[in-house]
């Protein structure tokens, strides 16, 4: 594990391989570790940058004071990346990493060569809104879902507050079927959900897509239930150029359930 002075934070990361940059950036109660899966298949001729965001694991944080907010996230990437003095970077982003990668691609493509979002976090404003409503699950369900369980975990009720948002983004009974690893991963990230809440995450909106120039390849997993498909599917088709690849027998989690497929999927499009 290496550390890099970002803004005012030293940001934890691994740092594998030679070749060409990759930068993957995980999601809600994550960390470098959640990538673990894919991290051979990744590096192989390439070097594989993967770090964690600031407050979480290795950072032990209580979810009090601190700076934790979507733009100081990208704020943060965007300094790692330029810290880093490697020039352009292949970047990943999975969930609310998907969110952070679309907009610092937004921000600075000059940064980015080519990008891959796995199932992006957020909701759809009014212009990329599907036309039938019954096509779309209700958007406020997954930022319900953050809310209940920030406010379990707040209480001290970290089973629970995990529970009510792994099950809530990957269907009833997803928290108690996760391996220990992955589970502990969470527990030693639970107090980021709280901060979470108010993070100013913005909605995705038809013309920052349109606006995306940045070559883009979209992963999902064909069992993810709920918004996070809508929210792929919306973006994807709005996005120049933009790729789609859909990973049969996989979730939300799909580089962790299907992770030569999904390592097959992005080392295709970034070598295209």
């Amino acid at each position: 594990m290496k550390t890099l002075r970002v803004n005012d934070t030293d940001m934890a990361y691994l740092d594998i391989g030679a070749g060409k940059p990759l930068v993957c950036v995980h999601g809600s109660l994550n960390d470098f570790r959640a990538w673990m899966a894919v991290l051979k298949p990744l590096s192989a001729g390439r070097r594989l940058i993967v770090p964690s965001l600031r407050h979480f694991f290795p950072e032990h944080w209580d979810g009090q004071g601190g700076k934790f907010t979507m733009a100081q996230h990208i704020a943060d990437t965007i300094a790692f990346i330029e810290g880093l003095g490697v020039g352009q970077v292949d970047l990943i982003g999975h969930s609310r990493g998907g969110h952070l990668a679309f907009r610092l691609a937004l921000q600075r493509p000059d940064l980015v060569d080519r990008l891959v979002l796995a199932e992006p976090g957020g909701q759809l404003d009014e212009s990329l809104a599907p036309e039938s409503a019954a096509a779309a699950p209700p958007a406020a369900a997954l930022k319900g879902f953050v809310a209940e369980a920030a406010g379990k975990i707040a209480a001290g009720d970290l089973d629970g507050g995990l529970r009510a948002f792994i099950d809530g983004v990957n269907g009833p009974g997803s928290w108690d079927a996760l391996p220990a690893a992955d589970r502990q991963m969470r527990e030693d990230n639970a107090y980021t959900l709280v901060a979470q809440v108010n993070e100013g995450r913005q909605p995705y909106t038809r013309a920052e897509a349109e606006a995306l120039a940045v070559p883009t390849l979209f992963v999902g997993g064909a069992d993810t239930p709920g918004i996070l498909p809508v929210i792929l599917r919306a973006l994807a088709a709005h996005v120049k150029g933009a790729r789609t690849v859909i990973l049969p027998n996989a979730g939300h989690s799909m580089f962790r359930q299907q992770p030569a497929a999904f390592a097959k999927a992005v080392l295709e499009f970034l070598a295209d």
